[in-house]
C-alpha cells in the first residue's frame, strides 16, 4: 500500500509546479505588456519637440543662401591692393630738430584716404538738404572692381552713350561705381590735377576715364531767369527738368564730343576766359517763386589736368569787368560757401577768374548775399602783457595755524627760505608748512624738459595703371613731439602738453595750421620721465601745374607745457611770433590759412599763365 502511494505524490507536485508556472507566466505576460506599451508612449512623447525644432532650422537657411548670392564683392579693398608698395622708393626730407625716425614706406595714390566729414571742391560727405548727390564712376574697372581695357575713344563713347540715352544709369551699370557719397553745393574746380575726383571719393586709382554723376534740384525763393556760364576740361553737361541747357568740352575735342547732342546760341560763347579755357555761354532759364526743377549735372575727365568750373550770368545785371577783360561772373551755389571750401577753391583760382562770394543763392529759404566771411588783413596783435612771477608776497600756514607773509626765495634740502616784506630772510622746515603750501612749491619749481619736435615724411605718388609713376605729387606728414626730463628731482602733478604744426605756402606768403594736438602726463619712474606724442596724417600737396609750384611745405612749430594752474612753464618754437601770438593761434580750426600774426586769412591762389 505503501509503494502505491508515493507515486501519487511524485506524480502530483509536478502538476502544482505546472500550474504555478503557468499563472506567474501569464503575470508577467501581462505586467510585459504594460510596460512595453508605455514604454512606446514615452518614445513618442519624445519625438514631438524634435519636430517642431526643425521647422524653423529650415526656415533660418533660406536667408543666409540669399545673402551669400547678393553679397558684393569690396571693391575698395581690392583697389587699394592693387598698388606694391615695395616698388615705391622712400624719400627724407630733412628733419626740423634733432627727432628722426625715418620712414615707414611708400603711400599710395594721390591723396590719402579722406575725412568724409571734411569739404572738398568735389563736396562733402554730409548732405545738408539743398544740395547735388554725386557718384563716381571709374570706366577703368568692371562693378566688381577688376580692371578692364579702356581707352580714350572708349571713354568718350561711355559719356556720349549717357547722354543721348536720357541720362539712363542703366547704360553705366557695368562700370565701377564708388560706394561712397559726396554732396556739393556748387560746382567749381579750377584747375587742379585730375585725380582730385578719385581722391576726394577715397579711390585709390588713377586719374584718369572717370565721370562723377549729380542729382539735385534747381530753385530760387523770389524766382529768376539766368543762365549757366562754363568751362569745361574735360566734360561738363548741365540738364536741367530733362532738357541739356549747358554743354562743354575741351575746345578742340568739343564738336566730336558734344557737337551733336548740344551747342551755344550765344554771340559770348567762347569769348571769355574761365580757368584754363574760354568758357561757354547757356540757355536761359525762367524759375517760378519757390518752384523746384529737377537738376542733373555730369564732369568726367580723361587724366592730366582738370577744370570744371560753373557760374551764372542773371539777366539784367551788369557784373564787374577783369582787368584782361570779361565780367566777373559769380559762381553757381545753393548756398553760400563757408570758409573752408572758400579755403578750397581759392588756393587753385586765379583770382578774378569767378567771384565765390556775390551772386545768387538757388534755394527756397532766405540767404544774405554779400561776402561770405569777412578776412582781416593782418592787424598787429597788442603787446603782450608780462606774465606774473610765481616769486610773489603770499601768506604761508603752518602745520600749527601760525601764519607770516613772505616770499619765496629757494628751497634748500628740507628747508624752505622765505622773505618777508621788510627784507629778512627766514628758513622754514618744509614739513612744518601746510599740504597747500607744500604744493605751491611743488609747483613753482617744475622740472626742466628737452623739448624735440619732429616729423616723418613719406612721399605721396601719383598713381598710372595701377603702380606707382614715380612722380610725386604730395608728402604725408606727421608731427611729433618728445620730452625727456633732464632735471633732477620728483615732480607729482599733471603736465599738459600741447603743439601746433605750422606749414607755408610754396607759391604765396600765407602759412597753414597743419594739425594742433594735446596730451598729458606726469613724469615718473615708470615712464623714465619722458612722455611722447604724434599728431594725424596730413597731405602737403606738391606739384607743378601749368609751369607754377604748387602746394604746402612744412614752416615751423610751436610746443608749449602747462601745469595744472594753467601756466605755461616751458615752450619750445621754430619762431618767438608763435608764442606771442598764442591766443589768435588757439582761435583757429586745424586746416585754416593765416598770415604771420596768426589771424586767419584766405589762401595764395596761383597766377594767371595762359591770359
Amino acid at each position: 500500500m505503501g509503494s502505491k502511494k508515493r507515486p501519487k505524490l511524485i506524480k502530483g507536485m509536478p502538476s502544482a509546479v505546472v500550474l504555478s508556472i503557468l499563472i506567474h507566466g501569464a503575470l508577467f505576460l501581462l505586467a510585459g505588456m504594460l510596460v512595453v506599451f508605455t514604454v512606446v508612449k514615452k518614445e513618442e512623447k519624445k519625438f514631438v519637440p524634435p519636430k517642431a525644432v526643425e521647422r524653423p532650422k529650415m526656415k533660418l537657411r533660406k536667408p543666409k543662401v540669399k545673402v551669400k548670392k547678393s553679397a558684393k564683392p569690396k571693391p575698395t579693398t581690392r583697389i587699394v591692393t592693387k598698388v606694391n608698395r615695395a616698388s615705391m622708393p622712400n624719400i627724407q626730407l630733412p628733419e626740423m630738430s634733432g627727432m628722426t625716425d625715418g620712414l615707414a614706406g611708400g603711400i599710395e595714390g594721390f591723396n590719402l584716404m579722406p575725412d568724409f566729414g571734411e569739404v572738398s571742391i568735389m563736396g562733402s560727405g554730409h548732405s545738408i538738404g539743398n544740395d547735388f548727390a554725386g557718384k563716381f564712376y571709374d570706366f577703368k574697372r568692371d562693378r566688381s572692381g577688376r580692371p578692364i581695357p579702356y581707352s580714350l575713344d572708349a571713354y568718350r563713347d561711355i559719356v556720349r552713350k549717357f547722354i543721348k540715352s536720357g541720362w539712363k544709369t542703366s547704360v553705366l551699370s557695368r562700370y565701377y561705381q564708388s560706394p561712397n557719397r559726396l554732396y556739393a553745393t556748387t560746382f567749381m574746380i579750377p584747375p587742379v590735377l585730375s585725380s582730385i575726383a578719385p581722391s576726394a571719393f577715397g579711390e585709390h586709382t588713377e586719374g584718369n576715364y572717370w565721370m562723377v554723376h549729380y542729382k539735385g534740384q534747381l530753385v530760387h525763393k523770389e524766382g529768376i531767369t539766368f543762365r549757366f556760364v562754363a568751362s569745361g576740361d574735360e566734360i561738363l553737361v548741365v540738364r536741367v527738368n530733362g532738357e541739356i541747357v549747358m554743354g562743354v568740352a575741351w575746345l578742340s575735342d568739343e564738336s566730336q564730343i558734344l557737337g551733336d547732342i548740344w551747342s551755344s546760341s550765344s554771340a559770348d560763347s567762347r569769348k571769355y576766359w574761365m580757368g584754363n579755357n574760354t568758357a561757354v555761354i547757356g540757355d536761359w532759364i525762367t524759375l517760378e517763386p519757390g518752384v523746384p526743377l529737377d537738376m542733373e549735372v555730369i564732369m568726367a575727365d580723361d587724366g592730366g589736368q582738370a577744370c570744371l568750373m560753373l557760374a551764372v550770368e542773371e539777366e539784367g545785371v551788369e557784373y564787374e569787368r577783369r582787368v584782361r577783360g570779361g565780367p566777373i561772373f559769380p559762381v553757381f551755389k545753393t548756398a553760400e560757401p563757408s570758409h573752408e571750401l572758400l579755403d578750397a577753391i581759392y588756393k587753385n583760382l586765379v583770382r578774378g577768374d569767378v567771384c565765390l562770394t556775390n551772386g545768387p543763392v538757388f534755394c527756397d529759404y532766405d540767404s544774405r548775399r554779400g561776402s561770405a566771411i569777412p578776412v582781416s588783413k593782418g592787424i598787429a596783435p597788442p603787446a603782450a602783457v608780462p606774465a606774473e612771477p610765481d616769486s610773489i608776497l603770499r601768506t604761508w600756514t603752518s602745520m600749527d595755524g601760525k601764519t607770516m607773509e613772505g616770499e619765496l626765495v629757494t628751497v634748500i634740502a628740507d628747508k624752505v627760505v622765505l622773505k618777508t616784506a621788510q627784507g629778512k630772510q627766514r628758513k622754514v622746515p618744509l614739513a612744518q608748512l601746510s599740504a597747500e603750501d607744500r604744493e605751491y612749491i611743488e609747483l613753482t619749481r617744475p622740472p626742466e624738459f628737452d623739448i624735440s619736435f619732429g616729423r616723418q615724411v613719406n612721399p605721396v605718388f601719383s598713381i598710372l595703371e595701377g603702380s606707382a609713376s614715380g612722380l610725386t605729387v604730395a608728402y604725408d606728414y606727421r608731427a611729433k613731439v618728445k620730452l625727456e626730463q633732464k632735471s633732477t628731482g620728483s615732480y607729482n602733478h599733471e603736465l599738459y602738453v600741447e603743439f601746433f604744426a605750422i606749414g607755408g605756402e610754396i607759391h604765396g606768403d600765407q602759412y597753414i595750421l597743419l594739425d594742433r594736438q594735446k596730451s598729458h602726463f606726469m613724469p615718473s619712474k615708470e615712464n623714465q620721465r619722458s612722455h611722447h606724442f604724434s599728431g594725424k596724417s596730413v597731405e602737403l600737396p606738391n606739384f607743378t601745374l601749368d609751369d607754377i609750384h604748387r602746394g604746402i611745405k612744412e614752416s615751423g612749430y610751436l610746443v608749449t607745457v602747462t601745469d595744472s594752474r594753467g601756466k605755461i612753464i616751458q615752450h619750445s618754437a621754430s619762431s618767438k611770433r608763435l608764442l606771442k601770438n598764442l591766443e589768435n593761434l588757439k582761435n583757429l580750426p586745424v586746416g585754416a590759412y593765416m598770415d604771420e600774426y596768426c589771424i586767419r586769412v584766405f589762401p595764395t591762389g596761383p597766377k594767371a599763365t595762359r591770359y
